[in-house]
């Protein structure tokens, strides 16, 4: 083979390897708890001792900043359960970062939510189809008689005629069906363990305002595990 064909033939084994370390590359484990909220929470009573201010204003400030809710997001978490191959991070992140922000001190967990169980099995044939089409389409001459057959089928021909295009075509035809399996359209979030929406019952994803009040809400009536 040519150079040319070398490399028609080793770029579907390149991505093919990729796809494969994608597949099996677990999640990387939950953030340990950062410990910024103790430090405000260490560095507000200095406020308090100042002679000449009411004790009832930096009360006051605090609650304001938090949506009213007190110290109730500390020892609290909010688990956000996200399709990581529908590209659902970026907004997973803007409302960590905004939860975090408006209850200093909540733990919020991004995790992958995966695919049923089926979709999961039949993903993982995907490559084996794609590796198949290759081995077949590159010695179908000697795999037919060996499977019984006296001669090739007539559509064998026809992808050994072009069959680097035929490869080419099997490839991204397997990247297609692989990611569509491996996507839940997930968006989940929990707090303390309950759920408080879900993208799959309501098929849309929640606006800010409306994942804070939420959360809020679920916080105000759940005890702070100190």
């Amino acid at each position: 083979m040519d150079r040319s064909q070398i490399l028609l033939l080793g770029l579907p084994i390149f991505l093919f390897c990729s796809d494969v370390f994608n597949l099996f590359l677990t999640s990387p484990p939950p953030p340990k708890p950062s410990k910024h909220g103790d430090i405000h929470i260490h560095q507000s009573p200095p406020k308090l001792q100042q002679p000449q201010q009411p004790l009832q204003f930096p009360t006051q400030k605090s609650t304001t900043s938090i949506g009213g809710l007190g110290s109730a997001g500390v020892g609290s978490t909010v688990n956000i359960n996200f399709c990581c191959s529908c590209s659902y991070r970026g907004t997973a992140v803007t409302m960590k970062n905004m939860l975090e922000s408006e209850f200093p001190g909540l733990q919020v967990v991004l995790a992958n939510y995966p695919p049923p169980l089926p979709k999961r099995l039949l993903g993982k044939l995907v490559p084996v189809f794609q590796f198949g089409m290759i081995g077949l389409i590159m010695g179908g001459e000697q795999i037919f008689p060996r499977l019984g057959f006296a001669a090739p089928p007539a559509w064998y021909y026809s992808l050994r005629a072009n069959r680097f295009g035929s490869i080419a075509s099997a490839w991204m035809l397997g990247n297609f069906f692989q990611s569509f399996l491996q996507s839940s359209g997930a968006f989940e979030v929990y707090c303390n363990g309950d759920m408080v929406f879900s993208k799959l019952q309501e098929h849309r994803f929640p606006g800010e305002i409306e994942l804070r009040d939420m959360v809020g809400k679920k916080l105000a009536y759940s005890p702070s595990v100190l």
